[in-house]
């Protein structure tokens, strides 16, 4: 029973909110549950709204908060839903790690012999789920240093392919294998820069492979092949004017051997490793390079 004055004891509100006197005075030291004053002795007293701010505080503990964040959530409305949206973002990290984690030893499971010994190691370094920063450091080593910022972010969110929340094995197979081979630092394991040596103006020409790269996207999501007319103009036009020259057989012939050159083994691995990553609606870039590539050496160059 509370005294004359409404308060109670610190052991009559552990009573009332069925908690122990150390659970209370635990939460009070940390100022989560204000004292109404002492008593003469020096002992807490709590007024009424202390049990309704017991419950609330077990009731934030019992969802997983920690200390900091339902002091946080305390102060009002607005944090408590701050507070409640970053707490489903760790959730849903949480999630993730776990999913990534199941379907890793789900792979280990079903692969045996020279895989799981290739794999093992793979996979016991790898963050989960994966972070995507070594990929991009490959693209940015192999994109022109002075490519504008906004055209290298529209590679890159076409290039790297984003891990999904509930992965299969054969996915975590992918990025596992992706993330070796981006990481990989020998020598020729490095992406080569386009047209090495060449004196062109990158902008005008991501912009216009830009282009041709959507035609011949077109036509995969058409059920046609990717190497049309339409589609070889634009994308041999892109190179022309990117190099200050003219579209011609003898610049095409020029250009199936600089595009030769500039396909290596270990961006051809990329490929084969990324494309089944990526959205299943958007064709990967580097197979649409690589039609374009041989339609236009099969044109003849004229």
């Amino acid at each position: 029973m509370a005294d004359a004055d409404g308060t109670w004891s610190i052991g009559e509100l552990a009573g009332r909110a069925g908690v122990t006197v150390k659970t209370v005075r635990y939460y009070s030291d940390r100022g989560l549950l204000p004292e109404a004053g002492r008593s003469g002795g020096g002992h807490r007293r709590y007024g009424p709204g202390a049990l309704a701010r017991l419950r609330e505080i077990r009731s934030l503990r019992g969802l997983g908060l920690g200390v900091p964040e339902v002091a946080r959530a305390l102060e009002g409305d607005g944090p408590l839903a701050d507070v409640v949206a970053g707490e489903l973002r760790d959730v849903a990290r949480e999630r993730a790690a776990l999913a990534w984690r199941e379907a890793s030893l789900r792979l280990l499971s079903e692969c045996e012999g020279a895989e799981r010994a290739e794999l093992l190691p793979l996979l016991g370094a790898a963050e989960l789920p994966p972070a995507t920063d070594a990929v991009v450091r490959f693209w940015r080593r192999s994109l022109p240093v002075r490519l504008p910022g906004p055209l290298v972010a529209r590679v890159l969110d076409e290039v790297v392919p984003e891990p999904p929340a509930d992965p299969s094995p054969g996915e975590v197979r992918g990025f596992a294998r992706l993330g070796a081979l981006v990481s990989d630092p020998r020598p020729g394991r490095a992406p080569r820069p386009p047209l090495p040596g060449e004196r062109y103006r990158a902008a005008v020409l991501y912009e216009g492979l830009a282009e041709a790269y959507g035609l011949a996207g077109a036509e995969v999501r058409a059920g046609r092949p990717p190497g049309g007319r339409e589609a070889l103009e634009c994308f041999a036009e892109a190179y022309a004017r990117a190099l200050g020259e003219r579209d011609s057989a003898a610049f095409r012939h020029r250009l199936t051997g600089l595009l030769e050159r500039e396909e290596t083994a270990v961006m051809a691995r990329y490929w084969k490793l990324a494309a089944p990553l990526l959205p299943a609606d958007r064709p990967a870039l580097g197979l649409l390079h690589h039609h374009l590539t041989r339609a236009l050496e099969e044109s003849g160059a004229g």
